[in-house]
């Protein structure tokens, strides 16, 4: 009798009928996903001419000191506001942490470019709260000094608000699987308990606070929508400018493969991290038991966990709603309803096309057990960590080609006159989107595939089952759950996806975050808060669900 890998539940040695189809499929798709990111490398090694060299003389400096200064200032600041939260809630117990341990999450429903526009109607010069200085002080304009929202401090405040939940959750996650004695014994060698937790808690936790900090910083470098509005040069608005403004491509794409360098070196600090400090829970190590803080700590406690949440979720919140319902936008009837529709239409479809081949992909690697098709999987995720503007440029150079060559050809040939086909159409905005996003759909069905026993393959095939048959009647009933997971995550992507959507839209078709950035940008605030309420009002559920199924019951609090 040969050998089962228990691992996988097949005979080692022994070839599954139809892995050759699968394998080839998730071949196919990988190099659909990582195709545009190759073209924008192919141009790097374009003359880019006189568009590329008054680029690179005069405003590339001024991308880079500002992408820097900002990456910089986000890690830091998600990293300061993520552990602190994420220290308080796991260790120790005051009234409300039940609640703020899932409610911490709640800014991620909340775009940063929604973010930048309720602030700025709150704190700019005409907003109610200079309003109410001047009233209250009876100052006129230039008698007072008050901070500029509309600048890279600013912006950076915006991105922190919003993206601190990455090294939050996280950071909790790695402060509940540290063991407790590990503290105590750095107690019993005389630390006080901030010096533990400085000299031994935070060093253990190092490389999932790294990752949460990469992630914040690939979102930042990501980010059109606040950077410009803030009137901030980073590397996005500049591949916008080349490619909108400037109608220079080979300039746009140049700019990316920089901006893939920054994302790459964010990647690999991330790793490198992650290999320097590793650490492995014992297998004896007692639960995690927290500490009951007095009445003063737990206040304490409880603001500095509410601050956040207040900033980025509560407060942005109530400004778009008082906007709303105070002005709102016009069109809200027909118009706005037609905008919805087309958030609503590109969501599902995305995430429709999205867990199908996160499905095909992530189970052809199950059951070839063949380290190219694991390959293969992480070549199509990449997309996640590169920006949307990056990837519309890849999309849309060879669209473009394609469509002309196409257009010349049928013009010669039968005088026919076809116009761009694939250039601004839905079918190369949802293949942006899938580039994008479909690593998160990815992720999730493989954890979904992950829990369930190898012993449902070999029970399939004693039954005579063939892989597809499998699929079918065992594993996607079993996994309904991770499915619906990850087709909420994508559509929720989707929803928030401005700066390929901006790109790349067809001709006359809007969505909500378009809608939300046009009037925004036409300093029509109040009007951009009905579209901006939907988008949140959208990736809120999900996200709640999602939060509270991350909160598990623990050991009760000691004094």
């Amino acid at each position: 009798m040969q050998a089962l890998d228990q691992s996988r539940g097949a005979p080692r040695g022994t070839p599954t009928p139809g892995l050759r189809p699968w394998n080839a499929a998730a071949i196919a798709i990988a190099v659909a996903m990582v195709a545009p990111l190759a073209v924008v490398g192919a141009n790097l090694f374009v003359p880019g001419g006189q568009a590329w060299a008054h680029l690179a003389a005069t405003v590339l400096p001024d991308y880079a000191l500002n992408s820097l200064l900002l990456v910089a200032l986000v890690a830091a600041g998600t990293t300061v506001v993520g552990v602190t939260c994420a220290w308080l809630v796991a260790s120790y117990e005051f009234p409300g942490r039940r609640a703020l341990e899932w409610a911490l999450a709640l800014p991620l429903a909340m775009p940063a470019y929604v973010i930048a526009y309720a602030y700025t109607d709150a704190l700019q010069f005409a907003g109610p709260v200079q309003a109410a200085l001047r009233a209250a002080f009876g100052w006129g304009a230039g008698d007072y000094w008050f901070p500029e929202i509309r600048s890279l401090p600013g912006a950076a405040v915006m991105f922190v608000a919003v993206l601190y939940p990455y090294v939050y959750l996280l950071a909790r996650v790695a402060f509940l699987e540290q063991s407790p004695s590990l503290a105590e014994a750095g107690r019993t060698l005389g630390l006080p308990a901030w010096r533990a937790f400085l000299r031994v808690n935070l060093p253990l936790a190092r490389p999932a606070i790294a990752a949460g900090a990469a992630l914040a910083c690939m979102e930042t470098l990501a980010d059109f929508g606040t950077a410009s509005y803030f009137g901030v040069q980073t590397f996005t608005t500049g591949i916008f400018r080349a490619w909108l403004s400037m109608g220079e491509p080979v300039a746009a794409a140049k700019l990316s493969m920089i901006l893939l360098g920054f994302v790459a070196f964010l990647l690999a600090a991330e790793r490198l991290a992650r290999r320097r400090a590793r650490f492995h829970e014992s297998p004896t190590s007692r639960r995690r038991v927290r500490v009951r803080l007095s009445p003063g700590a737990s206040a304490t406690a409880l603001a500095a966990c509410l601050a956040p949440l207040a900033v980025g979720f509560a407060i942005p919140a109530a400004i778009l709603a008082r906007l709303a319902l105070q002005g709102g936008d016009e069109q809200f009837g027909p118009r706005f309803a037609a905008l919805a529709t087309n958030s609503l239409l590109v969501s599902s479809v995305t995430a429709a096309i999205a867990v199908l081949l996160a499905v095909v992909m992530a189970y052809g690697a199950r059951v070839s057990r063949s380290p190219v098709a694991a390959t293969v999987n992480r070549l199509a995720a990449l997309g996640y960590a590169v920006p949307g503007a990056v990837i519309a440029v890849g999309v849309l150079i060879p669209a473009a080609r394609l469509d002309n060559l196409v257009g010349d050809a049928l013009g010669s040939l039968f005088g026919l006159s076809t116009g761009l086909v694939l250039t601004g159409s839905l079918v190369a905005l949802v293949y942006a989107y899938l580039i994008r996003f479909l690593a998160v759909a990815l992720q999730s069905v493989e954890a979904g595939l992950a829990g369930i026993t190898p012993a449902m393959e070999d029970a399939a095939r004693s039954l005579g089952l063939g892989p597809a048959q499998a699929l079918a009647r065992v594993h996607l009933p079993m996994m309904r759950s991770s499915l619906v997971t990850a087709a909420l995550l994508v559509f929720v992507d989707v929803m928030k996806e401005l700066p390929a959507t901006f790109v790349m839209r067809p001709f006359n078709f809007d969505t909500l975050a378009v809608q939300a950035y046009n009037l925004a940008a036409d300093e029509r605030l109040s009007e951009a808060a009905t579209a901006s309420l939907a988008i949140v009002a959208v990736g809120l559920v999900p996200l709640v669900l999602a939060a509270r199924r991350m909160v598990k019951p623990e050991g009760p609090a000691r004094p």
